[in-house]
């Protein structure tokens, strides 16, 4: 196949950092048009990696493309991508997929119609410590899986947004509708349907702004904190944390307690993985680090993205992250409504 002809749509922080550095490194890929609200950001980055800024999305889109990403704010994901697909444009779209459920299942309606690839950007299942751990799980090496606890909690998006501070597009509702659940309990709810391959059927969760305030000094109006409880099909129970208020170091790990063992994952800072059994054995896994956001690395997203375009075999596809955002959705109506929700498809 060709080099595939790239529009970035959202020039942030993700897109700066992530999309366009790994779309460069990537020998299958070109980047070609940039569309922001701020025409600025977008004529910026034309001139420094080449292409052209375009005035507006249907612009972009009428250009000359194979394939997006889309990297703008959460409320417009769904919109954007599905517009994209139905232009003939294969898409990768950052997390959270969508901020409804019904958008969530109408954008995999039009790829499965369109028969485009939509990729969903959960870079956590692509870590080779993750992918490891999956493994270590399935060939039964600690057993049958009984519970986990999974965290993922940094300082918050103020100091890493495009726009920091207090006033970034994060804490604003209507931008973003959904906090640090979006943000990070997305990246750890995926996580763990995918190393136990096991749905998650019930949540009781709660989802609170404990500590962040806008410019005005007010709470914001999104949660930057979230507990969660999920119970999957097969009987596991665990705990899920997602925080903008870790204000020392950044967590990002998961342990996973099963009948013959533990395994901890990205909790010791000498080894990714460490399995510890009943019988006293301890087996370490050196595979790599996590990424955080002070510590940028290649995430590997838009290589297995480019993956897809290119053998049209979707790796992280819509369908399969729909199970995740239904336990987000579930976690939200949790917390509102002050009750365990049970998840039907």
């Amino acid at each position: 196949m060709s080099t595939i002809r790239i529009g970035i749509i959202g020039c942030g922080k993700i897109a700066q950092t992530r999309h366009i550095p790994e779309y460069l490194a990537n020998e299958h890929s070109t980047i070609v048009a940039y569309y922001d609200p701020h025409l600025n950001r977008a004529k910026s980055l034309a001139q420094e990696f080449g292409g052209t800024a375009c005035e507006s999305v249907e612009e972009l889109l009428n250009s000359d493309l194979d394939a997006v990403s889309v990297c703008s704010v959460n409320h417009t994901h769904a919109d954007l991508s599905i517009q994209a697909m139905k232009k003939g444009l294969d898409v990768l779209c950052e997390k959270p997929m969508a901020t409804t459920l019904k958008d969530a299942q109408a954008m995999d309606v039009v790829a499965k119609e369109s028969g485009q690839i939509l990729f969903i950007g959960q870079n956590q299942r692509l870590t080779k410590t993750h992918r490891m751990a999956k493994q270590i799980i399935h060939r039964g090496d600690i057993g049958n899986i009984l519970s986990f606890t999974t965290t993922f909690g940094h300082g918050g998006p103020e100091t890493w947004s495009i726009d920091p501070g207090s006033n970034t597009w994060f804490f604003d509702k209507q931008k973003a509708v959904m906090g640090a659940m979006a943000d990070l309990g997305i990246h750890k709810t995926d996580l763990i349907t995918f190393l136990l391959d096991d749905p998650i059927i019930a949540v009781t969760a709660r989802l609170g702004t404990l500590d962040k305030r806008d410019g005005t000094g007010q709470l914001i109006g999104v949660d930057d904190n979230a507990f969660c409880i999920y119970e999957t099909k097969g009987g596991v129970i665990g705990t899920m944390r997602a925080s903008w208020t870790f204000y020392t170091k950044e967590d990002n790990s998961t342990v996973i307690y099963g009948t013959k063992g533990v395994m901890r994952i990205y909790t010791d800072p000498e080894h990714s993985i460490v399995v510890e059994g009943r019988d006293a054995s301890v087996v370490s896994y050196d595979l790599d680090a996590i990424q955080t956001n002070e510590n940028q690395s290649s995430s590997g997203i838009i290589d297995a993205f480019i993956e897809a375009v290119r053998t049209r075999e979707n790796t992280i596809s819509s369908k399969s992250v729909l199970a995740s955002m239904r336990a987000v959705f579930a976690a939200i109506t949790s917390s509102k409504e002050g009750r365990r929700v049970v998840i039907s498809e």
